[in-house]
């Protein structure tokens, strides 16, 4: 089983559960309709990775704050990135078929460590940098459905495990990505830096 570290403990999450277009101008940049409810889907423990992998071309990253639960609630933060096969998503949804193909496979859900965070989650915010460059921003107040409203619509149909995984949406900014690229992901409260993480793609 694939784990996570959690304040420097380890952790199996049994599930990562995610939510889509939850920001309004990523869901304008993929020409999306706007959904009349949460979009939620699934990506299995087998999809958690350390390691940013070079699948394909049409391959996109997807930065994300990441919530990790205990006890029903937030009780950690990290940061993620939902990697989506772009080619397969978009013949699936032509379709009206599942997702899974192109968002669940192994390797799709890169995360960093995760910190404890008992904070004021209203002050989150995220920056995705690639080679230096600043390509995606992300906070509280531009998400479409907040933390709270995510968790509670979870658990109106679906159990939370003890160290489960909630990626709650991805900004604009999203694209494709090459072997060699360095991605360095920052979660903040405020300004006040809560975590960092680094990947080179292979």
């Amino acid at each position: 089983m694939k784990s996570i570290k959690y304040n420097n403990e380890t952790i199996i999450p049994s599930k990562v559960i995610c939510i889509g277009r939850n920001y309004v101008e990523h869901i304008e940049e993929l020409n999306n309709e706007t959904p009349d409810s949460m979009v939620v889907f699934n990506k299995p423990n087998s999809a958690i990775s350390e390691r940013l992998q070079y699948f394909s071309e049409d391959t996109r990253f997807e930065g994300e704050i990441c919530f990790l639960i205990k006890n029903n609630q937030i009780s950690g933060i990290g940061f993620g990135l939902d990697l989506t096969k772009a080619n397969i998503q978009n013949k699936m949804k032509s379709k009206g078929l599942p997702w899974e193909r192109a968002k669940s496979f192994d390797g799709s859900a890169v995360l960093s460590d995760f910190v404890s965070f008992d904070g004021d989650i209203t002050e989150l915010k995220l920056e995705l940098y690639i080679n230096d460059t600043l390509t995606q921003f992300a906070n509280y107040d531009l998400m479409i459905y907040k933390p709270m409203e995510i968790v509670e619509e979870i658990q109106s149909f679906m159990t939370f495990e003890d160290g489960d995984i909630i990626m709650s949406g991805t900004p604009k900014g999203v694209g494709n990505y090459r072997i060699g690229d360095v991605f360095m992901g920052k979660i903040y409260a405020n300004d006040k830096l809560l975590l960092e993480s680094k990947w080179e793609v292979l």
